[in-house]
Order: structure tokens, then sequence, then C-alpha cells
């Protein structure tokens, strides 16, 4: 009797453990459609499983429990916002909790973005977390970043921040020999200039060798976006310049100041920096709207001013002047 006892106590476990060996290991999962699930950060894979039972994804957490403490991996739950899709079995979604694959959003902060403008972007995105300063200009490296529910707006402002610092440095190592400009905070300033006078991304290696040019030859400058920046910060004037601010002077205005301004008006993407620090080799020192969205190229006055009038005779057809 003892034996037979003991061959049905054994055939019995053996039997609850094909049970919970069955096709999924953990069983099946109770979700109909996809959804996210988020694991607050300290929460125990206890309060997990409640958690999961109480939203209806499992039947019975004390099952989830038995079951992933038998054939589940023993790496810690990630704290985040996962995804649970259709088909799931209770094991991969103990598995996706334990490897961390949390769902990512992204914000886009575009080529030439001025810092008030990548803070109201911020601010607007609900899912981050803080209130942050507007970040100093350009300190952010125009890219797509990714992020998670519930992250700090800060650290996601410092992740920008660091990848612009290790871009420059990396474009500073490699900067070429006609470069016009001292420093890599020189460069940076001055590619925020070439990325708001670029009309075209072909131009931006001419743009930058003709403020390379003025720079060398100790020209004024004369950029359109250094006028409005110190109005608007970087934002669209939404008028035309007027001639009190052509000639305004401050830190910024490079209409009456020879050099650089005092610090960048946008945050400027890679392209931008590339082409200041190898700027392209030609003569060019003028530069006018050709009226297809990119500009004509000079090195006399004499032929800039034709081209000048090209552009007016051309704008007075589009009813743009009288």
């Amino acid at each position: 009797m003892k034996r037979i006892l003991a061959l049905a106590v054994t055939l019995a476990m053996l039997a609850g453990v094909a049970m919970l060996l069955a096709p999924n290991v953990l069983g099946e999962a109770q979700i109909e459609e996809e959804t996210s699930f988020i694991i607050p950060s300290g929460a125990s894979l206890t309060s997990v499983a409640q958690d999961l039972e109480a939203a209806g994804h499992i039947t019975s957490a004390d099952g989830f429990l038995l079951r992933a403490r038998l054939f589940g991996s023993s790496d810690p739950i990630q704290a985040g916002e996962f995804a649970l899709t259709p088909g799931m079995s209770q094991g991969q979604i103990l598995a996706r909790f334990q490897s961390g694959d949390v769902i990512r959003r992204f914000v886009t902060v575009p080529e030439g973005m001025p810092s008030v403008l990548v803070w109201e972007r911020l601010m607007a995105e609900e899912l981050l977390t803080g209130d942050i300063p507007v970040p100093p200009e350009g300190s952010i490296l125009p890219d797509t970043y990714a992020f998670e529910r519930g992250q700090p707006r800060a650290e996601l402002v410092e992740q920008m921040q660091a990848a612009m610092d290790r871009f420059l440095a990396e474009a500073w190592a490699n900067r070429g020999e006609n470069i016009a400009v001292s420093t890599m905070r020189e460069a940076l300033i001055l590619a925020s200039i070439v990325e708001k006078e670029s009309g075209v991304p072909h131009e931006r290696g001419t743009v930058a060798g003709l403020y390379s040019n003025r720079l060398r030859a100790g020209m004024m400058l004369q950029a359109d976006p250094t006028i409005i920046y110190p109005i608007t910060k970087g934002k669209p004037l939404g008028r035309r310049i007027r001639r009190s601010e052509i000639s305004a002077v401050n830190g910024y205005n490079t209409y009456t100041m020879v050099g650089l301004p005092e610090g960048p008006i946008t945050n400027p993407g890679r392209e931008a920096i590339l082409a200041v620090m190898n700027p392209e080799d030609h003569d060019s020192l003028y530069m006018v709207a050709d009226g297809t969205g990119g500009h004509e190229f000079n090195a006399t006055l004499d032929a800039h001013n034709e081209a000048v009038g090209r552009w007016f005779e051309l704008r007075r057809q589009r009813g743009e002047m009288d």
C-alpha cells in the first residue's frame, strides 16, 4: 500500500508539473487587444501579479506567481511601461517585465529649431514630468530622441545636450585647415547662422564658405536672422524687418557689428556644424535670394547689386513689391 500511495503521489506531482509545462509554460494570458501596463518603481512581483489579475490580463495572481517561481527566470522585474499584445503567454509577459523592454516614445527636434521652441515642445509632451527652463541656445543637438512615460524633462534635455557636446567635439577634432573660427564656441555660433541662412541643404557648405570669407576679411556678416533673434528669441518674426531693427545695436545684430554675435541664434544640425568646420573654398562674399528658395552667390559688389536687381524685379512680378 505504501508503494501504491507513493506512486500515486508521484503521478499527481508529475501531472501537476505537466500541466504547468503545457504549451506556454506559464499559461495563456487573457489579452484581447494591445494595451500598456505600468510597473511603478520599487514594485514587487507579487504586487505586479495582483495588478495583472485586477486588470483581467491573467486569471490568478497566485497561479502566475507559482509558475513564475517554478519556471521563470530569476532576473528582477523592471519599472516602466510595457506593451502587452494578444497571444502573449504569461511566460512572455514575465520575460518582458524582466528584460526592461519598455514602450519608448519619441520627440523630434528639427534642425534649426531655437531653444524656446524646443522648450515649448517638451513642456507640451504630457508623458514627460517636471519643469525645465529654456535650454541655452545652441546646446541642443537636433535629432529624434526616445523617452519613457514619466521620464523627467530635465533628463531628456541632458541627453540632448550631451549629444551636442559629443558631436561638436568630434567635429572640432576633424576640422579643416581653412576653418575661419578659433574655438568650438565660435564654430557653434557660426553654424547657427549658416543653419538659418541656408535656403536649401546643398547650400550649407557654400554659405559657410561665404561667411568664413567675410570673417577673414573683417567684414560685417550682415545676416538677417541675427537681427530677428534678439526680438523673438528665434521664433518667426511674422513681418518684414524694420529699418530701425536693421540699425539696432546689440550683441547679435551683425549689420551693426563686425564679427560673430555673442551667442548662437538657434540649435544647428550636424550638417551645418560640419559645413563650418570644413567650409567650401570659393571667393564669394555676397548672396541674395534667387527666387527658388536658394541663393545667388557673387564675389564682387557690382555682381551682387545686379543679382539684387533681378531679385527685386522677380518680386515685383510676383506682386510682392511696388
